[in-house]
């Protein structure tokens, strides 16, 4: 839902909180010389996928760090090239029991040119008695931040948040998809853009938008990791 309010050579920004939540917002309403100009800004989902597993390329490509990380979905392959490191040493450290993924992954692409980027929320809480100074040495070493509740404070509990910085590319489904064992319930990663668009009078833009992979890029597969705790933490 958008509102336009203008007046004669004014430059207004609209953008109610609801609106910027759902991802469509009206940046700007321009008036030049009586005509009405607008500017619409619009979140556009690519895909929406569900994961299958967490892996590592089976063969070398040159053009991926040899520590990538593989997101395995059932339509794309989500090629971690940054993050993925840290991911798998949070979740390999960490007792799973005690560790909170909330959210889906979700990642933006600027140009939808198979590139993308975007943050993994995980939080870890523990018994404040149980804290060593060892476990405080490594929040602090893999970017931590103290972000206990009130509820977490009545319990003497104590939680940490870690937002880790992701960013990769996109490749066909895994070839022998098949033959990964997939998470028992479904953890959902999307993608998606921005689109602007200026126009003088009401027009819709087509929601309907396909992601675009890599030039080149050709199906891989997949070594799962031996996911136990990852497996823990998303069922």
């Amino acid at each position: 839902m958008m509102l336009w309010h203008a007046k004669t050579r004014l430059a207004v920004t609209v953008c109610s909180i609801a609106s910027a939540l759902l991802g469509g917002c009206a940046t700007s309403t321009l008036i030049h010389k009586g005509d009405q100009v607008y500017t619409q800004t619009t979140k556009i989902t690519l895909v929406e996928d569900t994961v299958v597993a967490f892996g590592r390329p089976a063969q070398t490509v040159a053009s991926l760090p040899s520590d990538s990380l593989v997101i395995a979905g059932q339509k794309n392959s989500y090629v971690l090239t940054q993050g993925g490191t840290q991911f798998v040493t949070l979740i390999n450290k960490l007792d799973p029991a005690n560790i909170q993924i909330t959210q889906a992954l979700s990642f933006y692409s600027e140009k939808n040119d198979g590139h993308f980027s975007g943050k993994l929320p995980l939080t870890y809480v523990k018994l404040q008695e149980d804290i060593s100074k060892k476990d405080l040495e490594f929040f602090i070493a893999n970017g931590a931040e103290e972000c206990s509740t009130s509820s977490d404070k009545r319990m003497n509990a104590q939680r940490f948040c870690f937002n880790i910085n992701l960013a990769g590319v996109v490749y066909p489904v895994a070839s022998n998809l098949s033959a990964l064992k997939p998470l028992s319930k479904p953890y959902q990663v999307s993608i998606y853009t921005r689109k602007e668009q200026s126009y003088k009078t009401k027009s819709s833009l087509n929601p309907f938008e396909k992601l675009v992979l890599l030039p080149f890029a050709v199906a891989i597969d997949v070594v799962a990791l031996p996911f136990v705790v990852a497996e823990k933490i998303f069922d």
